[in-house]
C-alpha cells in the first residue's frame, strides 16, 4: 500500500511527442490495480495504454480526451489504497450467464449460440475458442488491451464494428460481439443513406503474394468524411471550358516579377478571386443546409478551401476573407499554406470554416473529374490542366488556351440551370483579368 500520493507520468514512448489522448479508463475515486490501463494514447504509428505503476485510488486527473502529451507528462495522481477489491472479470467470465437459482443444475451449454433472428445488419454470434491462434490486427483501430483480449479469445477484430471515436473498437464492442446481436451495445444511428451492405471480406493471399500497408493518418481521417458526403449529398457535376488566354499571359508577367521575392503567382489565386465573384452573384453556392434540411444558411464571409496534395494525403486548408485580398497577397498566402501542409504543420483552425472549395489537378493533368462536395458546403470546383484548342470565332478557328472546369454541387440546393450560370460566370470573369476587380 502506498503512503503518499504518487504522480503518474507518461512513460518513455520513444521519439513520439504531442501524442493525443483518445481514451480515459478511470475517473476520480476509482480503485486501480497495478498494470491496470489508465489512459490510451494514439501516435501516427501505434496505439498504447499507460498502465498504473502501483495499486491505489485515483485522487486527481490532470488530462482529458484530446490533450496532447509526451514522455514525462503528468496524467493523474494515485493515493494510498489496496487497489480494486477484486480484479474485474475477464472477458470470458463476462460471457457466462447470471446464475439466478444456484440449487438448480444449469443446462448443458449449447455448442454455439444461435441468434433468434437473422437480418442483414446482424453480427454473427461467437463462441469463445480458447486455443485460437493469434491474429494480425495491425490495421485495426483498437487499444492494446482490446487486441490482447481478442487474441486470447480468438476473436477476429477485423469483423468487430467499432463505436468509439473514429470507429475505434472498445472493450464494450468486443463484449457485444461475443454476446451476439441481441446483447450488442446500441450503436449511434447511421446517417441517412448509409444502410448499405458491406463488401464481403476476401482472403487475397489465396490468389497470390500480397503486402498490407496501413493508411496514412490523413487518409484515415478524410476517408469517412468523404464517404459520408458521397452517401448523403446527391451529387451532380457540370463541366465547361474557360478561355484563359489573356489571363495566363498576365499571370506569367506577375509570376516573373514575383520569383525574385521568393513566391509564385499561379492560376489558383485567380480562381479564388473569380470564385468569390461567382459566390457573390449566386449566394446559394456560399450556403449550407440547416440541420433540419428545411432552410438555407447564407454566409456573408468568403473562406475558400484549397485542396493540397501532401506526402501523407490530401488536405484542405482554408484561405480566409478571400474577398478582401488581391492576387499578389493570395499568391503569397497560398505558398505559405502549401508549405505548412506538406510539412504537416497545419492546425485545426487552418482546416475549418470553409464555405466553398477548389480542387486543382492542373499540375498533374487530366481532362475532367468529379470532385466530392466537401459537406456541409454545397459545391466544389474541380480544375485540371489547361490546353490549347482551336476555337471558332465566327470566321475561322484560332488557337486559344482553354481551362476545363468541373463543378460538383448538392442537387438539393442547386439545380442544373443555376450551376450552368455559375460556371458561365466564372468563365466570363476568367476571360479578362480586369473583371476580377469589379
Amino acid at each position: 500500500m502506498t503512503t503518499t500520493a504518487t504522480e503518474v507520468r507518461v512513460p518513455d514512448i520513444g521519439a513520439f511527442s504531442d501524442v493525443p489522448i483518445i481514451e480515459m479508463h478511470v475517473k476520480v475515486g476509482d480503485q486501480v490495480n497495478e498494470e491496470d490501463p489508465l489512459v490510451t494514447l494514439e501516435s501516427d504509428k501505434a496505439t498504447m495504454d499507460v498502465p498504473a505503476p502501483l495499486s491505489g485510488q485515483v485522487l486527481d486527473i490532470l488530462v482529458k480526451i484530446g490533450d496532447q502529451v509526451s514522455t514525462g507528462s503528468p496524467i493523474l495522481t494515485i493515493g494510498p489504497g489496496d487497489g480494486a477489491v477484486a480484479p474485474p472479470p475477464t472477458l470470458v467470465e463476462q460471457q457466462e450467464p447470471d446464475v439466478t437459482e444456484p440449487s438448480t443444475p444449469a443446462p448443458a451449454a449449447a455448442p454455439a449460440r444461435v441468434p433468434a433472428a437473422a437480418g442483414p445488419a446482424a453480427a454473427p454470434a461467437y463462441t469463445a475458442q480458447p486455443a485460437a491462434p493469434a491474429g494480425d490486427f495491425s490495421g485495426v483501430h483498437a487499444g492494446p488491451s482490446v487486441r490482447r483480449a481478442a487474441r486470447e479469445l480468438g476473436v477476429d477484430l477485423t469483423v468487430v464494428p467499432g463505436t468509439g471515436p473514429k470507429g475505434r473498437i472498445t472493450k464494450d464492442d468486443l463484449l457485444g460481439y461475443l454476446r451476439g446481436p441481441s446483447a450488442a451495445p446500441q450503436a449511434a444511428p447511421a446517417a441517412a443513406g448509409t444502410g448499405i451492405p458491406e463488401i464481403p471480406a476476401q482472403d487475397f493471399a489465396e490468389f497470390g503474394p500480397i503486402q498490407t500497408r496501413p493508411l496514412s493518418r490523413i487518409a484515415k481521417l478524410s476517408g469517412p468524411h468523404l464517404h459520408r458526403s458521397w452517401l448523403n449529398v446527391p451529387h451532380v457535376t457540370h463541366h465547361d471550358d474557360a478561355d484563359i488566354t489573356v489571363l495566363d499571359a498576365y499571370r506569367k508577367e506577375l509570376d516573373a516579377a514575383a520569383r525574385p521575392d521568393g513566391y509564385r503567382v499561379t492560376l489558383l489565386a485567380f480562381l479564388l478571386k473569380a470564385s468569390v465573384s461567382g459566390l457573390k452573384k449566386f449566394p446559394e453556392f456560399n450556403s449550407s443546409l440547416s440541420p433540419e434540411k428545411d432552410s438555407l444558411i447564407l454566409k456573408s464571409y468568403y473562406h475558400l478551401g484549397v485542396a493540397v496534395d501532401t506526402p501523407g494525403g490530401l488536405v484542405v486548408p482554408v484561405i480566409r476573407d478571400v474577398d478582401r485580398k488581391g492576387v499578389i497577397e493570395l499568391s503569397q498566402e497560398l505558398g505559405a499554406v502549401s508549405a505548412r501542409a506538406r510539412d504537416g504543420k497545419l492546425g485545426a483552425a487552418d482546416l475549418q470554416g470553409g464555405t466553398f472549395t477548389i480542387s486543382s489537378l492542373g499540375g498533374i493533368g487530366g481532362t475532367a473529374f468529379t470532385p466530392i462536395v466537401n459537406a456541409p458546403e454545397v459545391a466544389i470546383l474541380g480544375v485540371v490542366r489547361s490546353a490549347t484548342k482551336p476555337v471558332w470565332n465566327g470566321t475561322e478557328f484560332i488557337p486559344r488556351l482553354m481551362l476545363p472546369l468541373s463543378l460538383s454541387y448538392d442537387h438539393r440546393v442547386i439545380d442544373g440551370a443555376l450551376a450552368a450560370r455559375f460556371v458561365r460566370h466564372l468563365s466570363h470573369v476568367l476571360e479578362d483579368p480586369r473583371r476580377l476587380i469589379l
